[in-house]
């Protein structure tokens, strides 16, 4: 499988690496409902037997419980994959969540993050969420003394704008970003990744089949019969007006696919991943099975001509 690298780190990484959002099970705010972890931990095993050599997680996927998971799916491996983590996001003993990135929360985040994940050393700590946004400067310096002190090998953001990658770059390089980047949600096009591109900057995209919508495996009953606890029904795109054009989306997609022997889903990723400037794609996995569905993308390619009837649906 082709590495890429990422930005300016010596991290070669393949296409697609393991998102480990779900794997935080129910629960919490942003849970996607029950998960059972041996389930996690067989697709991590699964997803790395295949090639994939990286993992994302982050210390607010199902409050630390992901970690865990990931740290208990890669012991004992001969191969040990890339993990990549993120912090400042905190919770207290209800459960709530709070945004922090004061350098002793930071600090603070990063060595429990390491004894979740039985690691002595996270490959990349990322900054999940610029909020407090006048704390962004703190928080990076934070995570610049992380690197030199050995704790992480490289730092990164997340979910961070032009302006605001704009004003820690000064304080130390970026290696990557990690933005939301999917066929229904292209905002990154316009400012970020020409930013990106033009300062080495990597870019890991997250949710490239929008939380599972553009799978081909997402129903209108299936949206009907999540749990309460799965916060994808309560977001714009699981509902109405916007429903009904997404599932008509995944129609077309299986249709391009369907050219190929391919999924949905595996169009839908392609489609994030055919601009230069995107390194790699995040792809969730609940269970080992969901890997047939996606892991073709890694090689798979969309035409001029296929990507023009994306974008003659998306602008009809």
């Amino acid at each position: 499988m082709q590495l890429r690298t990422l930005g300016n780190s010596d991290l070669r990484i393949t296409p697609l690496g393991v998102g480990a959002w779900a794997m935080g099970g129910g629960g919490w705010a942003f849970g996607w409902g029950p998960q059972d972890d041996q389930d996690s931990v067989n697709a991590v095993h699964a997803a790395l037997d295949a090639g994939w050599n990286w993992i994302d997680t982050a210390a607010v996927y199902g409050l630390g419980h992901a970690e865990e998971v990931v740290g208990r799916a890669v012991k004992g491996r001969s191969s040990k994959p890339y993990i990549f983590t993120k912090c400042a996001r905190v919770w207290d003993e209800n459960r709530q969540i709070g945004k922090r990135l004061k350098a002793d929360s930071v600090k603070r985040e990063c060595e429990a993050s390491l004894r979740r994940l039985d690691v002595e050393t996270i490959d990349l700590f990322q900054i999940h969420w610029p909020e407090p946004d006048e704390d962004i400067e703190e928080g990076w310096s934070a995570l610049a003394e992380l690197k030199k002190e050995g704790k992480v090998r490289w730092i990164g953001v997340s979910n961070f704008s032009k302006s605001q990658l704009e004003r820690v770059v000064p304080i130390a390089p970026i290696t990557s970003l990690q933005p939301p980047y999917s066929i229904v949600s292209p905002e990154i096009e316009a400012e970020v990744l020409p930013y990106c591109g033009a300062n080495n900057i990597g870019t890991l995209v997250y949710s490239p089949m929008k939380s599972g919508l553009l799978s081909g495996s997402m129903t209108r009953e299936r949206i009907a019969a999540m749990p309460q606890d799965d916060f994808r029904q309560r977001t714009p795109n699981f509902q109405e007006p916007l429903l009904t054009r997404n599932l008509a989306l995944v129609e077309l997609l299986r249709d391009i696919g369907a050219r190929y022997g391919r999924t949905p889903g595996e169009v839908a990723i392609a489609w994030a991943l055919r601009l230069p400037e995107v390194t790699a794609a995040i792809v969730g996995l609940r269970s080992p099975a969901q890997l047939n569905g996606v892991m073709g993308a890694a090689t798979f390619r969309l035409s001029e001509s296929e990507i023009g009837e994306i974008t003659s649906f998306m602008t009809a």
